[in-house]
């Protein structure tokens, strides 16, 4: 049998995505920029590891983080172009688990 070779590509954004709370992450941020307070309560995850998903989601080019010049500071997280182009894969998964997850 002649197995077809998977796309390094293919692979490489799986294996992003297939992090736990990665897809919850950018599915929270489809609605527009937040405040990592927020994201932590809508989402229900620990900040150590909020933190450490949006670090790595912002050196993929998904997540941008943008710091605003105020007393107290404010941070606000974003989904980049390449993050919003996840937008349709998320939705189908979601129109497939409501079909068929119970």
């Amino acid at each position: 049998m002649n197995k077809e070779k998977i796309c390094p590509k293919f692979e490489k954004a799986v294996s992003i995505l297939n992090k736990r709370w990665t897809a919850l992450i950018i599915f929270q941020l489809l609605q527009g920029a937040q405040r990592f307070c927020q994201i932590e309560s809508s989402i229900g995850i620990s900040g150590r590891v909020l933190s450490e998903h949006l670090k790595l989601l912002e050196k993929e080019g998904i997540v941008i983080r943008k710091v605003y010049d105020e007393t107290p500071v404010r941070i606000e997280y974003s989904l980049s172009e390449k993050g919003q182009a996840l937008e349709a894969t998320l939705r189908e998964i979601q129109k497939w688990a409501e079909k068929w997850v119970d």
